[in-house]
């Protein structure tokens, strides 16, 4: 019976994720054959989970009351070793050397492995050489030694932004900013997030409830708070709610009154019309959503430290 509970609360994870998650095409669709494996193989379904048990809560407490087991404290001499080979390390970055950068990081891990700033500087080069998932990873280790180290939550941003996890590198430089409010590099990490967040949610919203498989209603992705304190975003929106023509195409599309293959048609057709009216409104608008769309966030700071 426990092991069917577990279970429940798994699917009802998995179900949540389909909903709230930031999932390619490809992994939504790898989970949801999850979801039913499980559900078949067990005979359960999510709403059969016990109430007020949230799975993920419960891993994340597990996680943050979790005491590391960082060895013995380094001796003197190994810390000494330790800290030559990190400042060796900083200046094979310097040099783009990057792989001889992270070997010396390591040792020096070896030999200090309390030393959050080695994590975090190897955490730069895993992300210099596009390593990101270890790149989390450390800046996580790093997080555990030390909670409040600001730079270890930037680097944790820039590498989920790698990834395209938004939302988990808006959580990470808001956290970083906490620390460091006068931080621009942050501030503008942190608006490049929002940004991205947005434009995925109103992607969903134009292809992703239109498509054959879509359901309808709210975009599982959309965070709605960064979509409107957006400004670009809020007049487009203006755009079009204010354009009777764009209203009348929307209105077809919504009630069906468009043949199945016009739909796309019609939506680039509203598209274009949408692009013309903003590129007179505004010129400089249509360039800065082009810069916003094109690239990733990037970490200014050099990846090395003290």
């Amino acid at each position: 019976m426990a092991v069917k509970g577990l279970i429940a609360s798994v699917v009802q994870l998995l179900t949540q994720q389909l909903e709230d998650g930031d999932l390619s095409d490809n992994s939504r669709e790898s989970l949801e054959v999850a979801i039913q494996c499980l559900e078949s193989a067990y005979n359960v379904q999510a709403s059969d989970a016990l109430p007020n048990i949230n799975l993920l809560e419960l891993y994340q407490n597990a996680v943050d009351n979790a005491k590391p087991d960082f060895g013995p404290p380094a001796t003197p001499e190994a810390k000494a070793e330790a800290e030559r080979l990190k400042n060796e390390g900083n200046n094979l970055m310097k040099a783009e050397k990057h792989h001889e950068a992270l070997a010396n990081y390591t040792k020096a891990i070896q030999l200090d492995s309390r030393n959050a700033v080695y994590y975090c500087n190897r955490a730069a080069v895993h992300s210099k050489i596009g390593n990101h998932a270890q790149a989390i990873k450390d800046c996580h280790t790093a997080l555990a030694i030390d909670p409040s180290y600001s730079k270890a939550y930037g680097r944790l941003g820039l590498a989920y932004s790698s990834l395209d996890k938004h939302k988990e590198a808006k959580q990470s430089y808001q956290k970083a900013l906490e620390m460091e409010p006068g931080n621009e590099s942050y501030k503008m990490n942190l608006q490049l997030s929002e940004e991205k967040l947005a434009q995925q949610g109103v992607g969903y919203m134009v292809l992703g409830n239109n498509s054959a498989g879509g359901a309808g209603g709210a975009a599982p992705n959309m965070d709605l708070s960064s979509l409107l304190s957006n400004p670009a975003l809020r007049n487009m929106a203006r755009l079009m709610l204010s354009d009777p023509g764009m209203q009348n195409m929307m209105s077809d599309l919504m009630s069906g009154n468009v043949e199945q293959g016009g739909r796309m048609e019609a939506l680039i057709e509203a598209g274009q019309q949408l692009a013309q009216q903003m590129q007179s409104a505004n010129p400089d608008l249509i360039d800065s959503l082009r810069r916003q769309m094109g690239g990733n966030p990037n970490d200014p700071e050099p990846p090395q430290e003290n």
